[in-house]
């Protein structure tokens, strides 16, 4: 099943610019390890679903796997050969927007090499580029 939001104010919304470094959500909080992304994306709410289930299985389900992105973002499109005007299109998935820096997965209790191995399969399900990040000891 794909991840959506229960309810919104609003139906559609503009597709909006995606600029800057992420600000929040940039620091691996709650695991020990994380996949961050390197580039700007709308991230399908089934491509992040594929990555969770991809984490659980690799992990052999005895760690903790941490989502950190949902998808907010309803994404519309007309259907094909339509003709232009007559309003916008219909929702045809929900999209997480993510920007460089943003922590994407996180996983807790288990050693570097096996992380290594688990996160290299989540990062095969995703349409752009990530890297492994270590949790920052906080002063």
């Amino acid at each position: 099943m794909s991840l959506m939001p229960k309810r919104t104010k609003f139906r559609k919304v503009m597709r909006g610019k995606l600029k800057g470094m992420a600000t929040r959500g940039n620091r691996v909080s709650f695991g020990d390890w994380g996949l961050q992304s390197m580039d700007y994306a709308w991230l399908p709410g089934r491509v992040i679903e594929a990555g969770r289930v991809a984490a659980t299985r690799a992990s052999g389900g005895t760690v903790r796997v941490w989502i950190r992105v949902f998808p907010h973002k309803p994404v519309s499109s007309k259907p094909a050969e339509v003709r232009m005007g007559t309003g916008k299109g219909e929702v045809e998935y929900w999209a997480a927007e993510i920007k460089p820096g943003t922590i994407l997965y996180e996983l807790g209790g288990m050693p570097e090499e096996k992380a290594k191995s688990v996160m290299k399969k989540v990062a095969h399900k995703m349409p752009i580029k990530v890297k492994l990040v270590r949790r920052t000891p906080t002063t």
